[in-house]
């Protein structure tokens, strides 16, 4: 019998409040007979360590971005400053290798210690170039995963491409913008494998019954209290239907990332301006079983963002087979069809937010059909299991290669 995969698992601040899917990623790893080593660069503040697995994650991971002076002189004793120079990014692009070259040379260590032959960074950012600058040193190889648009991610993403042994994108729409934007730097090996869910864990144990007529429509959102995410557009919809006579209470879940204490302020002002006291709250931070809870409760789950890669959030609504409202921004699309398995509704729109809300709320049997279709979307393309199965195959193929210098 083979020795199981030993697989360093690398994800920024984990685990955060979005992090579920890297933590149900971990689970199938482990399922299917793989050895996930968690990595990260920093713990989150503590205002986002929410779910009821944060305890065991932060004391399965070891955080890297803690470096002794030893990691910090040997990092740059032993850069491969030519290949770092020849990249000509300037300041910024420097700035990050130094602040990344002693995790680089602890990742290095950690990696020799447990054995692990192959890193996948759940990233394109700092983590990412941990990985490259630690493969150039003489570490494990490593592949990424490209989560949103390549300019949130910082400079460098020649570099932190062109040494990779894989990567997967989540959307055809950022594969191909991938392609024209870095060319000859993809590694050969890259895919697109998007997000998953399990869809055993978040579905239903009785059937989705629409809103009854006359009932306060239940409406339920969930992602980090940020401006993109478009929750304030939401609350401006709120306000709109009661105009209309239409009662509607809202939840939303969810922290900004300063842990409470940043944009959470100005949206609980503008929920305040509109006069939604009695009909919208912010939840804060929540456990994934709280998420689940409140998305089996829910009459309709709504995401107003401004611009969303794929959304984890819609996948695990439509699972629950909750009909689901998102914006046509970003891949979105790739994951609901309009009409069919959801609704969508162009960002930044208040008024036609509030319209789609309100042909659901006359609809219970256009609800009906958009809870079935919507799990169904989700169990036939996004279970989480695909992910797991990618990054295993990926890394024995890396590995087979020649994985570690």
């Amino acid at each position: 019998m083979p020795d199981p995969l030993n697989l360093g698992y690398l994800v920024p601040q984990f685990p955060g409040q979005t992090h579920i899917f890297f933590w149900r990623e971990i689970a199938d790893l482990e399922r299917l007979g793989a050895v996930p080593h968690l990595l990260s660069t920093r713990p989150p503040p503590p205002g986002l360590v929410s779910h009821d697995w944060s305890d065991a994650a932060i004391a399965r991971t070891t955080y890297l971005g803690r470096p002794t002076p030893g990691h910090a002189l040997t990092g740059l004793l032993r850069a491969p400053w030519s290949d770092i120079l020849r990249e000509r990014q300037g300041g910024e692009f420097l700035k990050d290798v130094l602040i990344c070259l002693p995790a680089a040379r602890a990742l290095i260590q950690n990696c020799r210690a447990r054995g692990i032959g192959h890193v996948h960074a759940h990233s394109c950012g700092r983590a990412a170039l941990i990985c490259a600058l630690a493969r150039l040193m003489g570490g494990p190889s490593y592949s990424l995963t490209l989560h949103g648009a390549l300019s949130d991610y910082g400079p460098g993403q020649g570099f932190k491409w062109r040494h990779a042994s894989f990567a997967t994108i989540i959307t055809h729409r950022l594969m191909a913008e991938m392609r024209d934007v870095l060319g000859p730097d993809l590694p050969a090996d890259v895919m697109v494998q998007p997000m998953g869910v399990d869809t055993e864990d978040f579905k239903r144990d009785t059937p989705y019954l629409p809103p009854a007529p006359g009932a306060p429509l239940r409406l339920f959102s969930c992602g980090r209290l940020h401006r993109v995410k478009g929750h304030q557009d939401l609350l401006s919809a709120l306000r709109l239907l009661l105009d209309r006579g239409i009662d509607v209470q809202l939840d939303i879940a969810g922290e900004d990332d300063a842990g409470g204490t940043g944009y959470r302020a100005e949206l609980q002002a503008h929920l305040e301006a509109l006069g939604l006291g009695a009909h919208a709250r912010l939840l804060g931070a929540i456990s994934g079983a709280e998420v689940r809870r409140h998305l089996l409760a829910a009459d309709v789950f709504v995401l107003a963002s401004w611009h969303e890669p794929l959304g984890v959030a819609y996948m695990e609504a439509m699972a629950c087979g909750v009909p689901t409202i998102g914006t046509d921004a970003g891949g979105v699309r790739e994951l609901i069809d309009p009409g069919e398995s959801g609704l969508l509704v162009s960002p930044k729109s208040p008024q036609v937010l509030a319209e789609a809300i309100a042909t659901l709320a006359d609809d219970p049997a256009l609800c009906a059909r958009l809870s079935e279709a919507g799990r169904a979307r989700v169990v036939q393309d996004f279970r989480s299991s695909q992910g797991a199965e990618t990054l295993i195959a990926g890394a024995n193929r890396a590995m087979a290669r020649g994985g570690v210098v």
